[in-house]
């Protein structure tokens, strides 16, 4: 049996109908080349899955094609899935993806950070939050001179590219629609206080019941972390209330199928007797029955956009970059499911 021919860039230029030139200019993030040529380019590249020579790219660049990515803890939807889409995204470009967890205490991963950089020599990092908002950190990767992008960041907004949504509107909208389902008495459930989205999504919460002046009891906010666990302890507290809510909205879909499973337990009926809704659609969301009313964050288009600003080398002298370029603000969309389908 005849092993496939791989194909060569001489073959893609070809396909493409460019030079050998043009194709190495498009595979290498040159901003030179137009649009126009590049979708050829890519669109030859996918066709013949052509994989350029690492190797040989290296030995052609000041560049490693390796992505560091550091995050706090995987054990969450978020996480997976935005490592998930790194990984492909990087294929695409021929990079590689090194992940690395970070410790709570940030001292302690400070050593094996620096030995990442050392070893790999990485073209950049990509900061998940809270991780991205770590004084020390940034410190250290701006002495270093390491390019990085951070995801959702709180602080220091023109040190580095950053990526988000609107995290706040989208809570916002997300309240705004639990009340013209009828609900008066919406409880909330805020996210791990750490992370700067925890307080704008707390804030577009309690913005869109003033707007449509409903007053907040103070019992119906819960302190959560972003898990199930704390979720279900926070749902259990409101749903014991005497004057309980009809509608729970917990900052992410962790905390809101810790809700529902509260609700469960206290056979309280979903949405019939009560509304949960949550934060992100990650795969949690099509899993729980009923499945969650929440809110679509970007996070593959997150991925892979980080990959595509680090890969296209635009950041890798930050002293010389515009910071009015660092702010990437994408798209929301709120998916609705049965959990909250309730009218009253």
């Amino acid at each position: 049996m005849t092993t496939p021919k791989r194909a060569r860039i001489q073959d893609v230029a070809e396909k493409a109908g460019v030079s050998s030139m043009t194709v190495s200019r498009v595979l290498n993030q040159d901003t030179k080349v137009s649009d126009a040529k590049r979708a050829l380019v890519m669109k030859a590249v996918k066709e013949l899955n052509y994989r350029p020579n690492v190797a040989a790219r290296r030995l052609a660049s000041n560049k490693s094609f390796f992505i560091g990515l550091l995050y706090f803890d995987l054990d969450t939807s978020y996480v997976s899935k935005f490592l998930l889409r790194g990984l492909k995204s990087c294929r695409f470009t021929s990079h590689h993806l090194v992940v690395d967890e970070v410790d709570e205490d940030i001292n302690k991963s400070i050593a094996s950070i620096k030995e990442l950089i050392e070893v790999t020599k990485v073209d950049g990092l990509i900061l998940l939050p809270p991780v991205c908002d770590d004084p020390t950190l940034l410190e250290m990767l701006h002495q270093a001179n390491v390019t990085f992008v951070r995801i959702a960041p709180d602080t220091q907004l023109n040190l580095s590219p950053y990526i988000c949504m609107d995290d706040y509107q989208a809570s916002f909208e997300m309240t705004e629609l639990l009340i013209k389902q009828g609900h008066t008495k919406i409880a909330h459930i805020i996210g791990n206080p750490n992370q700067g989205v925890s307080r704008l999504r707390y804030q577009g919460y309690l913005d869109a019941l003033r707007s449509n002046q409903i007053n907040v009891p103070p019992e119906y906010i819960e302190q959560g972390m972003f898990t199930y666990d704390s979720g279900l302890s926070a749902a259990k507290k409101l749903l014991a209330l005497d004057d309980r809510p009809t509608a729970i909205f917990a900052a992410n879909d962790e905390m809101a199928a810790g809700t529902l499973s509260a609700a469960h337990m206290s056979r309280i009926s979903v949405p019939d007797s009560l509304s949960i809704v949550g934060f992100d659609d990650g795969h949690l969301a099509t899993i729980v029955s009923p499945n969650l009313t929440t809110v679509r964050q970007p996070i593959q288009e997150m991925a892979e956009l980080a990959v595509e600003i680090i890969a296209s080398g635009k950041f890798s002298d930050l002293s010389k970059a515009n910071s009015r370029d660092f702010r990437n603000v994408l798209n929301f969309d709120i998916i609705e499911r049965e959990s909250s389908q309730r009218k009253i």
